[in-house]
């Protein structure tokens, strides 16, 4: 895909935010600041460095969370836009130029291209070290969150964007490994060359803990590689007191809550039980579900039953986790039991960190009673599955969740609302086709 050439005014990169996905045409501003003047200055690189961030908590993430929500049944959809309704109906006809999975490359690709030239550029000018540590290892993050997301929703995927719109596709496994290797650059950065006080007050802001953010990201990805040792590693690496957030405000509100809550209109609704079957059965004094639902007793148009939407999307200004705490004892659990000698007693351990947990930094608290099942890799491996999605409902990894913990595939028919998940992987955009002649073959399913 092309590189997002309209960052080249810093008020573009802002405008874009708020620019419906489907446009695609860049109007050229004759009095635009050159991409030169931009990435060459210490004001230009914060300005694209906070436009980066933005783009991706507010377009990104939108389709980064609803899309694969609707497909896995974590959503059940309101509304008629065609968009949801293709969505929801799934199977080998979903269309390439649905917006939604048109939204989700565009938006990542642009963040990865400003990622790109922020990396890029940052050590041309005379800054504070800490503050080029620091604005190198946050581009890395970003564009390893873009990568990584992309390689949870698709089967090949671009890990370096190209302006002759040529850029070569890899494979979903080469996409983690390209996270984890940004990623793993970005922390031996920032531990030899801590972030400055000016890196702090001008882009964290006091909402995003850095190193902790980038080893628990690193972890998610170890796993998702397969790096199961390593991933155990990262985990336990990570002050699970310590948070990181996306901020929002009236200008750039709380992506999730414009699609549930805004003017009263609601594109999806959370379903039932976290959208799972019947034959995952949740404590019923499980705090997960008081957390994230609001009993409703409805139906969608569909006949899935649905309920509304608390957690942390219930006001335009509420913040969202880049990562949850207990996410990283789900991590060790799994880990402990895939890898080649499983450990059995350090995954319930893990687990029950999570079902006994009292004190969770967002007050996710599931509050149960210890594990008592059957101790055995696979009971063991639902009982994570089955947790990590109260955990982690609506962070965006539920596809990536079905498919790996090897859930019934998804029908090639439309509308087969009985199935857990109604695609594998999303078909490739048109944007990217049209363009891009290295685009592969779209998946069957």
């Amino acid at each position: 895909m092309k590189k997002y050439i309209t960052y080249k005014g810093i008020a573009v990169i802002l405008v874009s935010i708020l620019t419906f996905v489907s446009c695609e045409t860049d109007f050229e501003n004759p009095n635009a600041a050159s991409a030169d003047e931009v990435f060459n200055t210490r004001e230009g690189l914060f300005s694209a460095t906070i436009g980066m961030s933005q783009i991706y908590s507010t377009g990104g993430l939108r389709f980064i969370i609803e899309t694969p929500a609707i497909t896995t049944r974590e959503g059940g959809i309101t509304t008629t836009f065609q968009n949801m309704i293709e969505l929801e109906d799934g199977g080998a006809p979903l269309p390439n130029f649905n917006s939604n999975v048109v939204g989700i490359w565009r938006n990542l690709m642009r963040v990865m291209g400003v990622a790109e030239d922020i990396a890029a550029n940052t050590p041309n000018v005379q800054l504070d070290e800490g503050t080029t540590s620091g604005l190198i290892a946050y581009a890395n993050l970003f564009r390893a969150m873009s990568i990584g997301s992309l390689s949870q929703n698709f089967e090949q995927v671009i890990i370096l964007t190209s302006p002759d719109n040529n850029a070569a596709f890899v494979s979903r496994q080469e996409g983690f490994n390209e996270a984890i290797r940004l990623l793993t650059e970005a922390r031996d950065l920032i531990t030899a060359t801590p972030v400055s006080d000016e890196f702090e007050s001008e882009i964290l802001r006091g909402n995003i803990d850095l190193l902790n953010t980038i080893n628990a990201i690193l972890a998610r990805y170890q796993l998702f590689a397969g790096n199961y040792d390593a991933a155990i590693t990262s985990a336990g690496n990570v002050n699970q007191s310590s948070t990181s957030v996306f901020s929002y405000d009236v200008l750039n509100p709380n992506p999730i809550w414009t699609r549930v809550f805004q003017n009263n209109i609601s594109n999806f609704k959370p379903r039932d039980n976290f959208g799972l079957p019947a034959s995952f059965v949740f404590d019923a004094n499980d705090g997960r579900l008081d957390f994230y639902l609001e009993p409703l007793d409805e139906d969608n148009q569909n006949g899935l039953p649905i309920e509304d939407l608390k957690g942390f999307f219930q006001t335009d200004t509420e913040s969202i986790p880049l990562y949850l705490p207990d996410e990283m004892n789900l991590i060790i659990a799994e880990a402990q039991l895939r890898k080649a000698s499983p450990d059995i007693p350090a995954a319930i351990t893990a687990i029950n960190a999570v079902r006994t947990d009292t004190d969770d930094a967002f007050g996710i608290n599931a509050d149960i009673d210890p594990y008592s099942g059957e101790q055995t890799v696979n009971a063991l491996l639902d009982e994570v599955y089955q947790n990590r999605r109260a955990e982690l409902f609506l962070m965006g990894m539920s596809l990536e969740d079905s498919r790996r913990f090897g859930r019934p595939e998804p029908s090639t028919a439309i509308q087969v609302f009985t199935d857990e998940r109604n695609r594998n992987f999303y078909p490739y955009p048109e944007t990217e086709r049209n363009n891009n002649t290295n685009t592969p073959a779209d998946p069957s399913i």
